[in-house]
């Protein structure tokens, strides 16, 4: 029995595109891929952070490949999907985790901004999906997860290109689940709560920020990215074969709460 369940949430045998995977919420899935058994490609703008993370999976065994993408860039996705492809037959999950947020008040946002945000946050998962998707297609099977927001389903002061955007993307997961499910493809997204990050710990801590966020979720406290890895392998795995068109929160029962 046990070894059947360990089998059921395996990814061995399985190759992984983890695009924004070489820091934060991107790079513990990719960890977690690996350890779960899947050849992985985490990939990033950040040609350091690449070769950083090819060179920590190489040294674990685990099969890899050094490659920058930007998913501001068709080209540079095309090449990451072709250069997985030539390496390994195949890509049976793309996790994209890329994105970017500004705060602003909206009546002094700039159409520059607004652009930057929507281009990298929707455009962005839109392209990757295509680009993975065609491939998928191709070999009649595969698992594409998107990274949705709390502003998915709610709003933040004065964050709302990035809580557009993020609306957004998780009405293009639900439209190719469907469009795609004739494929054998899976398409969900993942909704983290407020997680803790080196690059957001030093914003979040601040007493003020503390006060708005930590009374509206009940378990009282910011998540930990290692905590969305469970539902990333579970997504990705064979586990999850009926599970396709969903945004699944991961947030503390932020979205739960009411008065």
């Amino acid at each position: 029995m046990n070894e059947a369940i360990e089998n059921l949430f395996s990814l061995k045998g399985k190759v992984a595109v983890v695009l924004g995977g070489t820091s934060g919420i991107g790079q513990a899935i990719a960890r977690g891929y690996a350890k779960a058994g899947a050849a992985v490609v985490a990939s990033s703008r950040d040609v350091e952070k690449v070769d950083a993370m090819g060179r920590e999976f190489e040294l674990a065994g685990v099969p890899t490949l050094r490659a920058t993408s930007d998913v501001q860039d068709r080209a540079s996705l095309d090449k990451l999907c072709a250069e997985t492809v030539r390496q390994f037959g195949r890509v049976d999950i793309l996790m994209v985790t890329s994105g970017v947020l500004k705060k602003t008040p909206t009546a002094d946002m700039t159409d520059q901004d607004w652009e930057r945000v929507v281009d990298i946050n929707l455009n962005g998962s839109f392209r990757a999906n295509q680009v993975f998707g065609r491939q998928m297609i191709a070999q009649k099977s595969g698992s594409i997860i998107n990274t949705c927001s709390l502003t998915t389903f709610v709003s933040f002061n004065e964050v709302t290109a990035y809580a557009a955007s993020k609306a957004a993307v998780g009405m293009l997961t639900k439209e190719l689940a469907c469009e795609w499910a004739q494929y054998g493809i899976r398409v969900n997204a993942i909704a983290p709560g407020v997680f803790r990050t080196p690059l957001n710990s030093h914003v979040i801590d601040l007493p003020e920020r503390k006060a708005a966020i930590l009374p509206r979720t009940p378990m009282g406290r910011y998540g930990n990215v290692e905590e969305l890895v469970g539902l990333a392998i579970y997504l990705a795995s064979d586990a999850s074969s009926f599970t396709s068109g969903q945004i699944v929160a991961v947030d503390g029962a932020f979205l739960a709460k009411g008065v």
